[in-house]
């Protein structure tokens, strides 16, 4: 007896399983393409925190080829540290597990490649959901900024420093000065700020020319920064004009000390481009907080005592006394007229 079998319905379904399972392989190589062609670098994990997937931008980023990379934990693969304070950086595809939400990365987040390279980047990490709604992973997507990074630093830079001594500017100064108030109320200290001026500069300028004008303030600005502390700072104002302000100070004295460097420093000829170029240094002091208590005030009045330096035969330091300012005003001669 023969039994005939209709397996007509079972070719249906084994088609469409086949045309479902083609489905999905092309959704999945449609996946891989796109995430293989973006610049980001993109990295998934399990529940666990095991990789399970890198694209080749991940790859390249992390150094770790995604064979090798399969199953390892996140924080071998994908090692990120604090560009701050050098320490590790918590696991951000844990944290968006845990708490079931898109998380990024800090701003100073620094990558570290299988080979010891370091990339700055930004992240952002996104938890994956199953069917239930469950987390069952994590991914993230990451990509460098070391260049822009980088090109911030040195916008910042520039605004903050003048582009021919590299010294600070008068940007950098006054938030430098405020500070130094601030801490000198708290630690119950003084404040010196010092105005410098290059004595006869517009007679180098006018005699030999700007290009060795302007190597002279590089070799001056060097020279200032020889004689005070690391904590201190050496400003260019503009012209041959430099401020130096000495924080948390003891006494007046020691800005008197600082002062006397100075002009000692100054007495050595500068040899620049085969001239042989002296120079000296009028300088006026005030002390924070007998001679001002903000960063305005000391400013001006220090530029009063650099006044009287000037008409006091140049080559001399003088502190502010209260009398400088209305005498300062009535004798200044218009800008330009010193040098």
């Amino acid at each position: 007896m023969q039994t005939v079998e209709d397996i007509t319905g079972r070719k249906a379904a084994d088609r469409e399983l086949a045309l479902a399972q083609e489905a999905l392989f092309e959704e999945k190589e449609r996946a891989r393409v796109t995430l293989d062609s973006i610049g980001d670098a993109v990295l998934s994990t399990d529940i666990a925190g095991n990789v399970s997937y890198l694209n080749h931008v991940a790859e390249s980023m992390t150094g770790w080829t995604a064979a090798d990379a399969l199953g390892r934990p996140f924080g071998e693969v994908l090692r990120i540290i604090d560009g701050t304070n050098r320490q590790p950086v918590g696991s951000p595809v844990q944290r968006a597990i845990d708490e079931n939400r898109i998380v990024g990365l800090a701003t100073d987040s620094i990558l570290i490649r299988r080979d010891g390279f370091e990339s700055a980047i930004e992240d952002s990490a996104a938890p994956i959901h199953n069917r239930d709604g469950r987390a069952s992973g994590a991914v993230i997507v990451f990509h460098d900024v070391s260049e822009t990074r980088a090109m911030a630093q040195k916008m910042s830079h520039m605004a903050q420093h003048d582009f021919l001594t590299g010294l600070p500017n008068r940007l950098m100064l006054s938030e430098r000065l405020s500070q130094a108030i601030g801490q000198a109320q708290r630690h119950h200290k003084q404040v010196g700020v010092l105005y410098l001026d290059v004595d006869y500069f517009k007679n180098v300028n006018d005699s030999l020319g700007h290009v060795i004008g302007d190597q002279l303030l590089q070799s001056v600005a060097g020279r200032l920064l020889n004689c005070v502390r690391s904590t201190d700072t050496v400003c260019r104002h503009g012209g041959d004009e430099f401020v130096i302000l000495l924080a948390e100070i003891e006494r007046p004295q020691d800005a008197a000390q600082v002062a006397e460097k100075l002009l000692a420093a100054l007495v050595d000829v500068h040899r620049i481009d085969e001239h042989d170029i002296h120079v000296s240094l009028s300088i006026g002091i005030s002390i924070y907080p007998d001679q001002g208590a903000d960063p305005d005030t000391m400013m001006q009045n220090a530029d009063a005592a650099l006044y009287f330096a000037k008409v006091s035969g140049r080559s001399n330091y003088q502190f502010f006394t209260a009398d400088m300012s209305a005498a300062a005003g009535r004798l200044r001669p218009p800008a330009g007229g010193q040098g």
